[in-house]
């Protein structure tokens, strides 16, 4: 492994004190890499984007442009790469949003500016509601409870949860193993959620395994503890 483009490529496992003190964590890291950028269960090109956009949540701008980077020299178009623009603008707002979007600007060439601006898409009534139930298989008690004090709001995230998954440029089982992988990368329980949604629309154990490895380079290891396990729960 020493002598892959993996490790040749990458700046953490070209840190001089990791290679003098540290040959295992080099090494261990260097098999997660190889994960990362390899085709497997998952495309390479797919677990690069996975990784952007990760990194992106966590605010490591380095390091997310060295994955888009990546992702985009494997064939990533840029209506692919802003799944992640769309996921980020309702999962973890605009502050990250924006931050992928400047990414977006970096590595792939500008579109054309929108000359007419698309009318806003309102929710009927009784949508939100019948959403969540079906894609929750009941209201959840937080959301059960925005229709009640703030429908408006609760439309507001219908709208937004809708769009991070119906309308990008990936299917809906990358658009949730993108949901996996952010989620793992804040070591959060709500990962559980998008499990059974993605193993609902066919993702396998060892996609979503793959999924959640790619949060490593920005979480650490401890993104598997905390969203690994739920791959357990039925």
């Amino acid at each position: 492994m020493g002598d892959s483009k993996v490790t040749e490529s990458n700046d953490l496992l070209q840190s001089v004190l990791l290679k003098q003190l540290a040959p295992f964590t080099r090494s261990g890291y260097a098999l997660f890499r190889e994960v990362i950028e390899t085709d497997g269960a998952l495309t390479a090109k797919l677990k690069s984007l996975l990784a952007a956009v990760a990194a992106c949540n966590r605010g490591y701008r380095d390091l997310a442009q060295t994955e888009l980077a990546r992702a985009a020299r494997l064939g990533l178009t840029l209506d692919e790469a802003a799944s992640g623009l769309i996921l980020l603008s309702s999962l973890r707002g605009e502050g990250a949003a924006l931050a992928f979007d400047a990414l977006l600007r970096a590595v792939y060439p500008v579109p054309a500016a929108v000359e007419v601006e698309p009318a806003l898409v309102r929710a009927e009534p009784g949508e939100a509601e019948a959403n969540f139930k079906a894609y929750f298989g009941t209201v959840p008690p937080a959301l059960a409870t925005l229709l009640r004090l703030a429908p408006r709001g609760a439309d507001g995230y219908f709208l937004m949860r809708r769009g991070t998954i119906d309308c990008n440029q990936l299917d809906r089982k990358s658009a949730e193993l993108m949901l996996i992988t952010v989620l793992a990368s804040d070591y959060s329980p709500m990962a559980a959620t998008h499990i059974r949604a993605a193993r609902a629309v066919g993702a396998t154990d060892e996609e979503m395994a793959e999924a959640i490895l790619c949060a490593v380079p920005s979480a650490g290891i401890a993104a598997w503890m905390a969203a690994g396990v739920l791959l357990n729960e039925q």
